[in-house]
């Protein structure tokens, strides 16, 4: 079963920024090549943002956060990160982190994940 729990979600004003933690049960995070980040706005489907490869540490971001977000890991800690930086109202939504490869959502099962909330 992978286990990942999401935190560091909250409210910040626009330009502010947070750090999200994605913790992975030792077996999980050995297991998996990459962890994602995915979120979802209210109403809208869930999307890709950003993932990184753990063994070599290769990252990727969707557009939308190119320049602003930076993912990283900690292999000793079984955990991966997203520093959001420059936050934008249109950024909030719940975050969640996945054990896939890639940012095309498709047969994740999702945790409870983060909200992170920007206001103007």
């Amino acid at each position: 079963k992978v286990q990942l729990v999401e935190s560091g979600g909250g409210s910040v004003q626009a330009g502010g920024s947070l750090r999200l933690s994605c913790a992975a049960s030792r077996l999980t995070y050995v297991t998996y090549l990459c962890m994602g980040w995915f979120r979802q706005a209210p109403g809208k489907e869930h999307e890709g943002v950003a993932g990184i490869h753990t063994r070599d540490g290769t990252t990727y971001y969707a557009d939308s956060v190119k320049g602003r977000f930076t993912v990283s890991r900690d292999n000793a800690k079984n955990t991966v990160y997203l520093q959001m930086n420059s936050l934008k109202p249109e950024d909030t939504a719940r975050y969640y982190c996945a054990s896939v490869c890639g940012l095309v959502v498709r047969d994740i099962l999702w945790g409870q994940g983060t909200q992170v909330t920007v206001s103007s």
